[in-house]
């Protein structure tokens, strides 16, 4: 039996998982990261991987870009400042003594859903999170899309509306900046309706507050717009949906891929498949797993 370590690094907590060649997750351990001080998180990794009792055959890291996937730098994550620039790859392997390969979390959430997950078996599986952001992943014959220079897949900052909203530093329009829950909880308070996040402007909209249906059909239409267009684009078996938002918003999923339906092509129609992702908060490290035991040749 062959073993990995999986690492999910978050902005508030950090995850170190013993997985198996099987993909089952042995051990787990889940501590607060530094996210000013790198070298207390990774020296705290080094310790928990040192204490599990199996010949590991490389670590897989999972961490929010951007990053530098070709040099394994992080670049700068806005919920890790003083992580900015740090060569993780290489620092990790110094501690640990084991080969590093460091990946964007959403381009690992993509790969486990593809490899074990809901789209298991599928060939062409395009993947999406909707939740604090909106993040994306492409697997193809089991592989990772990087594009040419690794930043493939970086759809927050697509804009579909012109002169729309904006969020944080991303452009009006971007499809972060309408679909994601920081976005739809941002509209809503600055119009006046006190939400805590998106599942209550729903709420709000069911129980007939005009404002809040209106951000939610613009996120329900972009998103099914953007939707349309990637699949007009990359031509995926399946798209998988996840994040707060997608899975925790009653009818969600169901009413995007109805939406995306009319936006296609009338003979494209049947191929639109929109489903909940299955593998949860695992996905990040069982696909950081996936990067050490899968060979996808």
């Amino acid at each position: 039996m062959k073993y990995a370590v999986g690492i999910d690094v978050g902005g508030t907590n950090t995850r170190v998982a013993l997985i198996n060649e099987e993909y089952k997750i042995l051990e787990r351990i889940k501590f607060s990261t530094d996210s000013k001080d790198p070298e207390v998180t990774l020296q705290k990794i080094g310790e928990i991987i040192k204490g599990f009792a199996k010949e590991i055959e490389g670590i897989g890291i999972s961490c929010p870009g951007p990053l530098d996937l070709i040099g394994g730098v992080v670049l700068t994550p806005p919920n890790l400042p003083g992580w900015h620039y740090l060569p993780l790859s290489k620092r990790l392997e110094e501690i640990t003594g084991v080969k590093v390969a460091l990946e964007n979390d959403a381009n690992l959430a993509a790969l486990a859903e593809a490899l074990v997950g809901a789209g298991a078996g599928k060939h062409f599986v395009q993947f999406l999170t909707i939740s604090t952001g909106v993040g994306a992943g492409l697997c193809v014959n089991g592989k990772i899309y990087h594009g040419a220079k690794g930043f493939g897949q970086e759809v927050a900052n697509s804009i579909v509306w012109r002169d729309g909203p904006s969020q944080g530093d991303l452009k009006k329009g971007s499809i972060e900046s309408i679909a994601s829950g920081t976005a739809i909880t941002k509209r809503a308070n600055d119009a006046g309706i006190s939400a805590a996040h998106a599942g209550e402007v729903y709420e709000a909209a069911k129980a007939g507050n005009e404002t809040a249906k209106e951000i939610m059909e613009d996120t329900y239409e972009y998103l099914s717009n953007f939707l349309g267009t990637l699949y007009g684009v990359l031509d995926p078996e399946i798209f998988i949906l996840s994040g707060s938002v997608a899975l925790k918003i009653p009818g969600f999923i169901k009413e995007v891929e109805k939406r995306t339906k009319e936006k296609v092509y009338d003979a494209l129609k049947e191929n639109v498949k929109i489903i909940p992702a299955a593998l949860g908060e695992d996905c990040g490290l069982i696909g950081a797993a996936c990067l050490i035991l899968h060979d996808p040749s």
